[in-house]
């Protein structure tokens, strides 16, 4: 059964619910039991047992009781319950959180503490999701209130996504500060920078977590970073991402960044909704979502996109295709609840690659005939072909993955302050790449080609039609790269809460296994014309000698065959301690130990003449083979990770925070076959303020990082090139919004960051880079989003538009490829119809600016003036989406 097919039984199954559902809510209310305690610990206990969101400002409560709650209520008689009497009442915000405002000034006494009330604002801007102080799943127990976190972290909610439209996963990792994310690569595959950690690509500092759980605990693998596992479409209500402080220390330990994706959730009444999307790139995608009550304790939620186009790249054929379907499921008992969750991902889209174009100094321009904003070099003639080694490949494979992840909570509180938590994750599939990959040698004629060989053109023909090309033809190689990666992982996360007045103790377990089993084959160069959506080109040089076969310059250049196993058995513990009024400090250690296990076969070279014995067959005469003998890998380590911090609530509106945190990260299967098993180590200075009033809020990070055992690899000249060493970083984070009116907002992120190599070597430990820009990551970068509400002909409508900046930065360690800064402008329009029926509309790159991200990371050096192979960014493209709920 094809996608077309699942997409139209979904629809179909949806419709028929939603008509013969009878309109009632048969959902029990939730259970509550919150004893009398501070008010602010009261709301956090009323937001974890609702399911609720709440936003509220800790100092506003602070020295206020709350009313003990017990049994089984509506959340708002709930609600009601526990603020009597302390000068507060809830009421509904854009979007369907829980707002805590103060009350009125009374006209007279009341008899008995008023309901919440619910109030829809009207033709007011959604609040920005960088000021919502929302409960955070995947700290110590529970959560906590971003206010009252000593820790830099940043939540998206569901309509500032929207507001993004972001293209892949890693997308919405833009509106973090601290982060450099390139997505110029397409819509799987990223690259995330932080902080200033030394990497040479992907992801190796990002872990990805479903509800609070990590889906692959390794962050990084070649070929394979987390977003590639997970896509965002309507399912997903909010995305949380930590950055440094306690993440070294629960789920998979991660020093760097923890972003967790957090589900829509069934509530008390059938809802659902359903968009449709076109593109002005040809692109299609269809989201749906639909939620509800399935018994009086028991709710639901499914839903799923689907889509298929060329992309902004387009290569001639359908090169970004496929879907997600995502479920769960909550069920609420006496005490305690369990939630299931489920995902199938099947996606895959072009992996885009450097391109040529011109670099004058700073200036960058398209290379002549080829527009750098949508020209790509795959096209209907490079689509299919036969390696050398016999195997076939389709380039509309691209990269993706097919996967399936299945997940559950389970809380119970058990009495006498204790609660047990447990969460879960197993994953399994596969994560597949296939590229057509650039050179390291810029466009140049055939001619020149040939003499770079050593000889003169004997003939030279178009491999598709077979007629004669020019000796002037420009020509450049790139090479078929084809990575297939069946992956598994089954993690568990359990952890013991332990409430005692003012204190809070949490201790946790946390297991993972996880298996990689590759299969790599690199190089494959063929010979192209340098135009989009390249030509073949066949070569014989005037001494008979044949350059190509159906274009393959060459056969492999590297070939990895193995099998690998990893195990992580954690054990932490946290105490968190009230000390006084506004001020709350926390410590915790985590020791981890890390095993590895493993295969890998060798290879060589093919011998003279290649494997077809042929000296004069050049196209084959360097192919690298897997000569069927093997070695192992094996790899066993620990090591302790622990962090302090304070949390000052300095006045009703600024708050302040400290921390100090030392994490680890672990050598994982890549590292350990390239010979690399250094532990990194990496500790964290930073403090920062909070400040929240009506007109203003933003939250300011300062931060210092150290590193040390830190190994960077990149694949150049046909095989990895690892670098070692360490780095110190210092950097400013700040993110918040400006309200001048209450139709007006201006949310606003940007970050400076000082990042420099030290003791840090290369080319075999012989150069010391020290000293040297930390690469791919900026001194400067922010972004400025105005937001304006009003009403047209009496519908609501907003209109914002984003104006970012890159700064300069360096592609590679040596610091001799650089990537000028670059603007970056995009907007978007709603319009609401009615209440159920909204147009959307959404443009990205409104200028076509043309902003490098990536060099040639196959080039070891700089790569002169003029015609150059690099990366930029995607050009503009629009999209306009009807959304319709009910």
């Amino acid at each position: 059964m094809g996608w077309r097919d699942y997409v139209r039984r979904i629809v179909m199954v949806a419709a028929l619910v939603t008509a013969v559902w009878p309109g009632r809510s048969i959902a029990a209310p939730p259970a509550f039991s919150i004893a009398p305690s501070d008010l602010a610990d009261a709301l956090t206990m009323f937001a974890q047992q609702s399911r609720q969101q709440l936003l509220f400002a800790p100092q506003a409560v602070r020295g206020k009781r709350a009313h003990a709650v017990h049994g089984r209520m509506p959340p708002d008689r709930a609600l009601a319950r526990l603020l009597g009497g302390t000068g507060f009442h809830a009421e509904r915000a854009a979007g369907g959180a829980w707002l805590l405002v103060p009350d009125p000034p009374p006209v007279a006494k009341p008899i008995a503490p008023p309901a919440p009330h619910v109030r829809e604002p009207a033709a007011t801007p959604a609040e920005p999701a960088v000021l919502q102080d929302i409960v955070i799943v995947g700290t110590p127990g529970g959560g906590i209130g971003r206010r009252e976190a000593a820790y830099a972290v940043t939540t998206i909610d569901q309509p500032a996504i929207e507001r993004l439209a972001p293209a892949s996963t890693a997308e919405v990792l833009r509106l973090v500060p601290g982060l450099t994310v390139e997505t110029s690569g397409g819509k799987n595959g990223a690259n995330i920078f932080v902080r200033g950690y030394p990497s040479g690509g992907d992801a190796e500092y990002v872990t990805f977590q479903t509800e609070g759980v990590p889906f692959f605990p390794p962050a990084t693998l070649s070929f394979l970073e987390n977003s590639q596992l997970i896509r965002l479409d309507d399912t997903v209500r909010r995305v949380e991402a930590v950055r440094g402080g306690t993440g070294a220390l629960f789920a998979s330990g991660q020093p760097g960044v923890t972003v967790n994706i957090v589900q829509r959730e069934g509530g008390a009444q059938m809802e659902g909704e359903a968009k449709i999307g076109l593109f002005s790139d040809g692109e299609r995608r269809a989201d749906a979502w639909l939620s509800g009550p399935l018994a009086p304790t028991t709710h639901f939620m499914v839903g799923g996109y689907y889509s298929a186009g060329d992309g902004v790249r387009s290569p001639g054929f359908d090169a970004d295709r496929g879907g997600q379907i995502t479920a769960n499921l909550r069920h609420d008992f006496a005490g305690g609840s369990l939630l299931l969750f489920g995902r199938y991902l099947n996606d895959r889209s072009q992996w885009l690659l450097p391109i040529p174009v011109e670099q004058h100094g700073a200036h960058i321009s398209d290379y002549p005939g080829f527009d750098a904003n949508s020209g790509t070099l795959a096209g209907p003639d490079t689509r299919y072909g036969l390696l050398n080694d016999g195997s076939r490949y389709d380039l509309a494979d691209g990269r993706g993955a097919r996967i399936v992840n299945l997940g559950a909570n389970f809380e119970a509180r058990l009495g006498l302050g204790l609660t047990l938590r447990d969460k879960a994750s197993w994953l399994s599939g596969h994560a597949d790449t296939t590229g057509l990959v650039s050179s390291n040698v810029p466009p140049e004629s055939a001619a020149a080609y040939a003499v770079a060989l050593g000889g003169t053109i004997g003939s030279l023909r178009f491999v598709d039609d077979g007629a004669p090309a020019s000796p002037d033809q420009t020509v450049v190689e790139a090479g078929i790269w084809r990575v297939s990666k069946q992956i598994t992982a089954w993690v568990n996360d359990t952890t013991v809460e332990w409430r005692a007045g003012a204190n809070k103790a949490t201790a946790g377990l946390y297991a993972a296994h996880y298996t990689s089993r590759d299969w790599w084959n690199i190089g494959n160069d063929l010979l192209l014309t340098a135009t989009p959506q390249a030509r073949r080109l066949d070569l014989t040089l005037a001494d008979g000698s044949a350059v190509t076969r159906d274009g393959f310059a060459s056969g492999s250049s590297f070939a990895v065959n193995g099998h690998y196993r990893g195990n992580d058995t954690a054990f932490y513990a946290v105490d968190e301690l009230q000390l006084g009024e506004g001020l709350r400090a926390d410590a915790g250690l985590r020791h981890q130990h890390h095993t590895v296990d493993g295969t890998v076969e060798n290879d060589a070279l093919s011998g003279p003449g290649g494997p077809d014995g042929n000296l004069a067959t050049l196209y084959d005469n360097g192919d690298m083979m897997l000569d069927g003998t093997y070695r192992p890998i094996r790899y066993r380590g620990g090591a302790w990770s622990w962090t302090g911090g304070l949390n000052y609530e300095i006045s009703p509106t600024l708050g302040a925070f400290a921390r100090f945190s030392r994490g680890h990260s672990f050598p994982f299967f890549d590292n350990l076959r390239d010979g690399f098993s250094a532990t990194p180590r990496v500790d964290t200075f930073e403090g920062g303020l909070k400040y929240a009033s009506r007109p203003l809020a933003f939250y300011a990070t300062l931060f210092r990082n150290r590193f040390r055992g830190l190994a960077t690899t990149v694949i150049a000249q046909g095989a990895p090139i690892a670098s070692i060493g360490g780095a110190h970083t210092t950097g400013v984070e700040l993110e918040g919004v400006l309200r001048p009116t209450a139709a007006v907002s201006i949310a606003f992120s940007g970050s400076w960051l000082s990042a420099h190599y030290r003791h840090f070597f290369t080319d075999d430990g012989l150069t010391d880079l020290s000293g040297n820009q930390v690469q791919r990551q900026p001194m400067w970068q922010w972004r400025v989003t105005p937001d304006w509400s009003f009403r047209l002909a009496g519908h609501k409508a907003a209109l914002h538009t984003t104006l970012s900046y890159m700064g300069d930065r360096w592609s590679d360690v040596q610091n001799e490829q650089l990537l000028p800064h670059f603007y970056k402008l995009d907007a978007g329009a709603t319009f609401e119809v009615d209440r159920r029926l909204t147009i959307e509309l959404v443009a990205d790159n409104l200028t076509n600016a043309i902003g490098l991200t990536e060099g040639n990371p196959r080039t070891v050096g700089p790569q002169g003036s003029g015609a150059i192979f690099a990366r930029p960014i995607l050009g503009r493209s629009a999209e306009i989406s009807l959304r319709y709920g009910f």
